[in-house]
């Protein structure tokens, strides 16, 4: 607990009691003017349900004064029905109708991308390629399939010249040299097919 002045001023005493009084007058005073707020809010809102209540019972009442002026008897709903029935099947009738009629149309236009006189037609790209002025039949379409026989007859050529080049190398590092220059050799039939698409 904090030290209590026996000495302490009184006229400081006195105006901290004065503040305190303040404070608690000023509190007081808010507490009042929000419970009146709260009280004509309240009052307000009543106001507002009764006034509602009164025009939705004026509403329901003139509704009910008209329903039970305008009976509805079995006669007038069955008359209702068969209207609606007959509607439904003059419709279905009319998209029948609409559904088997052909309309022959007098004039057709020409299709403009038909009219060149001799020109050859493509139904496939290597067809359009050819017609285009490239040949597809000097193509190789599938060179993996040659692919080992081909390396292994580059490698009996040129494994003698890279031993003679490399007398020191063993043979994995000649065979690494060997696939380099086999990546990059026309001999290749990877290569040959992709240096003949960059011809065309």
């Amino acid at each position: 607990m904090p030290k209590k002045f026996a000495n302490e001023n009184p006229k400081v005493t006195a105006a901290r009691e004065r503040k305190a009084a303040a404070k608690k007058d000023e509190q007081e005073r808010k507490q009042k003017d929000e419970e009146e707020r709260k009280r004509l809010e309240a009052l307000k809102r009543k106001e507002e349900n009764r006034r509602l209540a009164e025009a939705e019972m004026n509403n329901l009442s003139s509704n009910a004064a008209d329903a039970q002026a305008q009976k509805v008897t079995r006669a007038t709903i069955e008359q209702r029905k068969e209207a609606e029935l007959r509607l439904q099947m003059e419709e279905e009738k009319r998209r029948k109708l609409a559904a088997k009629k052909i309309e022959v149309v007098d004039h057709l236009e020409e299709n403009v991308n038909l009219l060149e006189d001799g020109a050859e037609s493509a139904r496939t790209v290597s067809e359009a390629i050819h017609i285009l002025g490239g040949t597809t039949e000097d193509i190789d379409k599938h060179p993996e399939k040659r692919m080992r026989a081909a390396y292994l007859a580059f490698e009996e050529k040129m494994l003698p010249s890279l031993k003679q080049e490399h007398p020191t190398y063993r043979l994995s590092q000649l065979k690494q040299l060997l696939k380099k220059e086999w990546q990059k050799s026309p001999e290749n039939p990877l290569v040959a097919k992709l240096m003949a698409l960059s011809t065309k």
